[in-house]
């Protein structure tokens, strides 16, 4: 029972208290039994009594003490233990309560019920009865001795009567035979002075004989006869049987009559029979002891009740110790198994205690540490699947994260389940924030939700009927010109499955790129052929022209000479015209492959505008270049061209906004800036026209697309292609404050050339 924030104890040290306490506590035990026992024995001997009881009692009180004061102790620390919430401690007091009141409440009736029988039992011990009896059993036996005694003496008086006419000197003779007669031990024949003048037995060896007193001389004168008991007066000495006699002392008659004759007397020693002076002195005794406790009856009480308590004490005490401690043996098991479960629940199937014994509750403890073993191994070895379910997934997650297509899972009524990164890219929303929410809450996403609800709903339908597994269908996605972001047109090929769980799978992938591509090339083969065809007659029509004009001019009138000035001007102008369209289709299809090399941009830049002067241009370009740009990898020839259309473009849109009073003095605007997060350089050019119409933003990058009354729409188309050769992004976009389009922009999104060269 250690506290919560003690250093904790190693099993040894557990084991080594333990053992310390329960010696202590049975040294204990085995003391105050003995006392106990001793202090018992006291009370049952009177002599042991008065010489030992006090001190026995005193141990027997120190040894209850001390027993009280390890209750005590152990009380307070399951107190302690059960105010802390220590685990276990409920169901310690608990069996420590039962085992305690288990040996508490008999004690207690045994108790009661012996202290009436004591209380009762001693006051039947001095009953008037008992009283009564004894003192008339020391009457009976004092009479009795008394009789004996004088019976003694008359016999005594009458053997004198043979001494009376016998002289001094010839009684020595005569007291043997007295002496034979009465069975006498001695015989002593005394004068009127008290002097002795014969004896027979043992006296005569004494040369002074004890002599009869004067108040046993005075009786005998008067009374004739006489006698004294003697060795009774110390009836605790063990010799009192043997040492008890009766002396008699009668007054020798004389057959002369006369006034000098002086009396003798005649004193004889009987013993009294054994069996008579033990039978006097046990009542003599016996009742002597009952008056003195008779005197001491109280204290009698008070020390058997005290003695009896003590004993209560003593069991009580012992019994509730023993009760706590047996109570935590056997409990023990239990808060093991109490402790195990507790820990197992909290997951932890580490290596349980197990207790060493034989019982039932042993083995117990043994299964549950087997089987929380079992639940460890096969924890692990779930733990081993999971991990390698979580690595699978985790793979399929990354392969998933790094495929180019998007993948979206959808349930039964549209709403998104799951995504991948490629959905988010080639979608161009943020995929992740709207799962759990319908596909058709994504902006821009409503047309192609319900587009795909569609054909999931008609696939579903027909595949039982035709077996198909699958279904695909291509998409075109478009996005809000308002919103001021790309509104390029987005070409999707998508793919339909149907997932355990009603779940659908939608996989799709981007092929704008490829559609562009292939667009390209069939406008590149046209362009191609359009050339071949359209400029070999343009110059035979511009020669037979300006022949005619030749031939005929002087010849005509001045009316017929000015139309024909005027149609020949008109039919070499238009094949001029042509003749540049043609040159532009040429210069689209056959644009040469790129030759990348190291490139400042910032100086490509700085090297074109000097052609957009001020002298020069029309509407103002300025340039805010980046230092920071590092050199990209490109071809400069290509990248000159593409700076020069999108100026010309700039310049061409702003220029009737100019005109017609709107942005005043805005001028064009060529920027460059490094992107630390992106690790790209990016060039921009904006101007402050009135932007692209939706319809052709979709398709700004496709040839002969323009909004110029005499452009081609080429101009971004060779921008777009050459931006493919060299790996760069273009983006073009309106920009759009407060709803309002303010101009358009567009970017183009370099590597630095130490990337493209890796």
């Amino acid at each position: 029972m250690t506290d919560d924030h003690s250093v904790p104890r190693t099993p040894q040290q557990a084991r080594a208290s333990r053992w310390a306490l329960g010696v202590g506590v049975a040294i204990m035990c085995a003391i105050g039994l003995v006392l106990l026992f001793l202090l018992t024995v006291a009370t049952n001997n009177r002599a042991l009594y008065e010489r030992n009881y006090a001190w026995l009692f005193g141990l027997n009180v120190l040894v209850a003490v001390l027993l009280l004061a390890v209750l005590v102790w152990v009380v307070v620390r399951l107190a302690v233990r059960l105010r802390r919430g220590r685990f276990g401690s409920r169901l310690l007091v608990k069996l420590a309560g039962i085992f305690a009141v288990v040996g508490l409440l008999p004690g207690l009736l045994i108790y009661v019920v012996s202290y009436q029988f004591v209380s009762r039992s001693i006051e039947s011990w001095f009953d008037v009865k008992v009283e009564g009896a004894l003192s008339a059993g020391v009457s009976l036996a004092r009479v009795t001795l008394d009789t004996i005694a004088s019976d003694m003496a008359m016999q005594t008086r009458t053997a004198s009567s043979q001494l009376a006419q016998v002289p001094d000197a010839a009684a020595g003779v005569v007291l043997e035979r007295i002496r034979d007669q009465l069975g006498a031990s001695d015989v002593v024949l005394f004068s009127t002075a008290g002097q002795p003048v014969a004896s027979a037995g043992q006296s005569r060896f004494d040369l002074s004989p004890e002599r009869p007193s004067a108040q046993l001389l005075r009786n005998a004168r008067q009374q004739r006869a006489t006698f004294q008991i003697e060795g009774l007066d110390d009836i605790a000495d063990p010799a009192a049987v043997q040492n008890a006699r009766v002396k008699t002392l009668v007054a020798v008659g004389n057959a002369s009559v006369g006034l000098l004759v002086e009396p003798r007397y005649l004193q004889a020693t009987l013993r009294l029979p054994q069996v008579l002076v033990s039978n006097a002195i046990a009542v003599q005794e016996a009742n002597r002891e009952y008056q003195e406790r008779a005197l001491a009856r109280e204290g009698l009480r008070r020390m058997y009740i005290g003695t009896l308590t003590l004993s209560l004490f003593l069991a009580v005490f012992g019994a509730v110790l023993l009760a706590v401690l047996l109570g935590r043996q056997l409990a023990r098991p239990l808060l093991v198994l109490a402790e195990g479960v507790r820990e197992v629940a909290s997951g932890n199937l580490s290596p349980k205690a197990v207790l060493q014994g034989n019982d039932e509750l042993g083995g117990l403890t043994r299964s549950f540490a087997v089987m929380t073993q079992q639940l460890s191994d096969a924890r692990t070895a779930v733990e081993h699947s999971m991990g390698e379910v979580d690595a699978a997934r985790a793979h399929l997650q990354t392969i998933l994260d790094n495929l180019t297509a998007g993948v979206i899972v959808l349930d039964a009524e549209g709403r998104i389940r799951s995504t991948n990164p490629g959905a988010t890219r080639i979608l161009r929303a943020p995929m992740a924030a709207f799962e759990g929410r319908p596909l058709a809450d994504v902006p821009g996403l409503a047309e192609f939700a319900s587009a795909v609800q569609g054909h999931f709903e008609a696939f579903l339908g027909d595949r039982e009927q035709h077996g198909l597994d699958h279904w695909q269908h291509s998409f075109d996605l478009y996005g809000s010109p308002a919103s001021g972001v790309a509104a390029n047109g987005t070409s999707l090929v998508a793919r339909g499955a149907e997932l355990p769980n009603a779940l659908r799978l939608l996989v799709f992938d981007d092929i704008s790129e490829i559609v562009s591509a292939q667009r390209a090339q069939a406008w590149g083969e046209v362009a191609r052929r359009l050339a071949h065809e359209i400029k070999n007659p343009l110059t035979p029509i511009q020669l037979s022209a300006e022949r005619l004009e030749m031939k005929l001019s002087g010849k005509l009138q001045d009316a017929e000479q000015a139309v024909l000035t005027k149609s020949v001007r008109t039919i070499v102008d238009q094949v001029d015209a042509m003749k540049r369209l043609v040159n532009e289709f040429r210069d689209y299809a056959r644009l040469p492959a790129a030759e990348l090399h190291a490139l400042d941009l910032n100086a490509l830049v700085t090297d074109v505008l000097q052609l957009y002067g001020a002298e020069n241009a029309t509407v103002p370009v300025e340039a805010e270049l980046d230092p920071r740009c590092p050199e990209i990898a490109g071809d400069a020839q290509q990248l000159r061209q593409v700076i020069h259309n999108l100026l010309q473009n700039a310049q061409d849109a702003s220029e009737p906004t100019r005109e017609q009073g709107g942005a005043a003095g805005a001028p064009v605007r060529i920027t460059t800036r490094w992107s630390q997060s992106s690790r790209r350089v990016r060039l921009t050019v904006t101007d402050s026209g009135t932007g692209f119409p939706n319809h052709i933003l979709q398709r700004a990058f496709e040839p002969y697309v323009t909004t110029k009354p005499r452009g081609t729409g080429l101009g971004l188309a060779v921008v777009k292609k050459i931006a493919d050769e060299h790996g760069a992004r273009v983006d073009l976009v309106n920009r759009v404050e407060e709803g309002v389009v303010l101009g358009a922009q567009v970017s183009l999104s370099f590597a630095p050339g130490h990337v493209v060269a890796h």
